[in-house]
Parts: structure tokens; sequence; C-alpha cells
């Protein structure tokens, strides 16, 4: 009993930590929120002119379930570089050695960097309401969770990065080979029902493009698996992505 109090304290401790550090850093909240705004009414509304409705919505509320799930890859996986900061501070070097379970350091990590981005959906789930996306009190619970869900297993690839790379520079090039292919293989800017054989695969095989779809079938009403499919998917890969960070931390 004593060993889970403490497991849980530890998480909480580091949880506490990494909110006050976002709270302080009004950079971050100010950055976070300007990329989402950019792609939606920049990229949305620009080829939103050229491009005739999408299943009877405008281009713009149609690629918005996919914004939201590019505002939390982005910032998930962007939170991994952190733990590279936290060792050269010789922060991350007192947690590791205080009687704490790796796997609280872990947790706590995550869900400080969860908490972040959740912060940032919340923002963008008002803009929604802004640019008349179909958002009902259900869909944006569902929403909600489904990024919550979609975060925890970003925000730990971030941090199995970050704790495999000892630079910035390393974790900045690594990241953006691992964060653009599943942006732009997810479906988040175009339908998947109708794509070439490769890509058709590629999305396939991406288990973002079912987040995307799962997100575009709570708000718009239109997706292309059942939802409990693309819940499946990215439950287990949500799994899998924690398994891999806790690993990660003990080997730290």
């Amino acid at each position: 009993m004593n060993g889970i109090i403490s497991s849980l304290e530890g998480i909480y401790a580091v949880w506490l930590r990494e909110a006050k550090i976002y709270i302080r850093e009004k950079e971050r909240l100010i950055s976070s929120a300007i990329s989402p705004l950019l792609w939606i009414f920049g990229f949305g509304a620009g080829i939103g002119s050229t491009v005739e409705s999408i299943g009877g919505f405008p281009y713009m509320v149609f690629i918005y379930p996919g914004i939201l799930v590019m505002a939390v890859l982005f910032s998930s996986l962007f939170y991994g570089i952190y733990i590279i900061w936290d060792r050269k501070l010789d922060f991350l070097k007192e947690v590791l050695v205080a009687p704490v379970p790796r796997a609280s350091v872990f947790a706590g990590k995550m869900l400080g960097g969860v908490t972040d981005a959740m912060v940032q959906v919340i923002f963008l789930l008002i803009i929604g309401l802004l640019i008349n996306a179909p958002l009902s009190p259900v869909s944006i619970i569902q929403a909600f969770l489904m990024l919550l869900l979609i975060s925890i297993a970003m925000v730990s690839i971030g941090l199995v990065i970050g704790a495999n790379l000892k630079s910035p520079e390393g974790f900045s090039l690594v990241i953006n080979f691992v964060m653009w292919p599943l942006f732009f293989f997810s479906g988040a800017l175009y339908p998947v029902d109708k794509l070439s054989p490769w890509l058709t695969y590629a999305t396939s095989i991406n288990p973002l493009t079912y987040g995307v779809d799962a997100l575009r079938g709570i708000v718009l009403g239109t997706h292309q698996f059942p939802i409990y499919l693309d819940a499946a998917v990215m439950l287990v890969f949500a799994v899998i992505a924690m398994g891999l960070g806790v690993l990660s931390f003990r080997r730290m």
C-alpha cells in the first residue's frame, strides 16, 4: 500500500512541475495556438476557395478534425525534447535517483505533456464553434476523449525518442522523420476513400489515420472505418507506446 501511495505521489510531483512550467512559459501557450489557426484559416480557406465541398462540408470545415489531430501530434511529439533539457540541467538525474519507480517518473512526464496538449485542444474546440463546425455537447466530449487517447500515444512516443537521444539537434532531426509522415499519410487534409494503391497502403498502416477518421466521424459524421476499429487501433497504439516509454525510462 505504501508503495502505491509513493508511486502516486511521484507521478503527481512530476506532473505538477511540468504543469507549472507550461503555465509560466506563456510563449508556449501562444505558439501552440498560432500554428493550428494558420492551417485552419490560411491553408483551409486558401485551398477551400479552389476546392468544392467534400462530403457536403466546406474544405476548411472538412480538415478541421485533421487539424485537431495535427495540433495534438505536433505538441505531443515535441514535448519529448524536455527530457533532453532536463538531462542537460541534471534535473532528470535528481528525479531518477529518488526512491520512486521509473514508471512513475514516465507517467508524471507523460501526463504533463498530455495536459499541455489538452489545453490546446480546448482552445481549438472553441475555434471550431466559430467556424461553424457541427459540434454538439456530446461530440465535444467524444472528440476530447479521442484526442486525449491520441495525445497519450504521441507524448509517449516523444518521450521514447527523447529518452534515447542526447542532443536537441538529434531530437529535432529524428522527430521530423516521425512527425511529417504520420501527419501527411493520415488523411488529415484529404479523404482516404479514393487514393492510389500505394497511398492507400501508406495510410492504412499509419495509426494516426484511425485517429483522424474517428474525429471526422465524431465531428462531421463521415468516416471510412467503423468507430470501434478506430478506437481499438488508437488504444492498442497508446498501450504499446506507453510500454516502450516505461522500458526507455528504466534503461536511462
